[in-house]
């Protein structure tokens, strides 16, 4: 009789996790790194290859770090939102261009405007990795301490903005 049951509960069991998977947002991944330090980097401007930038040089200071690429098409799905957000918030919006050439992440921003501070240039993806990116776009908020405090995956969003990022950013700015 067992042996009859034994695939029936099987399957229950695997439906069920299966609902549960099926139920959650996938904008909403579990970052680990979320409370804990940002990764530290020393990445080429894309700018000027010839000088280097940190993440050091940004403590002090609230900061949001997009991960974007010229080949990524949700990243121009969220481009003219990032170039609004730019205007928005005194917070800086520093660009890690993630496995891409820099003549064509340079002509991208030429082509469709640049929203950024400054963006970095991640030719091997380590910087990325040690930030948990999944898949570009993504986009992280960075306190005055050097602490992650919010990520998005996926391309970010008016909605996104007025729910979490200027609100998150105002308190952010306003900590000592």
């Amino acid at each position: 009789m067992f042996r009859y049951l034994a695939p029936l509960l099987g399957f229950i069991v695997l439906a069920v996790f299966l609902a549960i998977g099926l139920g959650l947002n996938p904008k909403q991944i579990p970052s680990p790194l979320i409370g804990k330090p940002a990764p530290a980097f020393a990445l080429p401007n894309l700018d000027d290859t010839a000088q280097t930038v940190r993440g050091d040089d940004l403590l002090g200071q609230v900061w949001i770090l997009n991960v974007w690429a010229s080949w990524c098409v949700s990243c121009r799905e969220e481009h003219a939102f990032l170039l609004a957000l730019s205007t928005q918030t005194s917070a800086k919006l520093i660009g890690l261009n993630y496995k891409d050439q820099d003549a064509d992440a340079k002509q991208w921003l030429q082509r469709l405007g640049n929203p950024y501070a400054l963006s970095v240039a991640d030719h091997e993806g380590r910087t990325g990795i040690d930030y948990g990116v999944y898949g570009v776009p993504e986009t992280f908020v960075i306190d005055k301490h050097g602490v992650i405090r919010y990520k998005h995956t996926g391309p970010v969003g008016p909605g996104d903005s007025e729910r979490l990022l200027l609100p998150l950013i105002s308190q952010l700015q306003a900590e000592p």
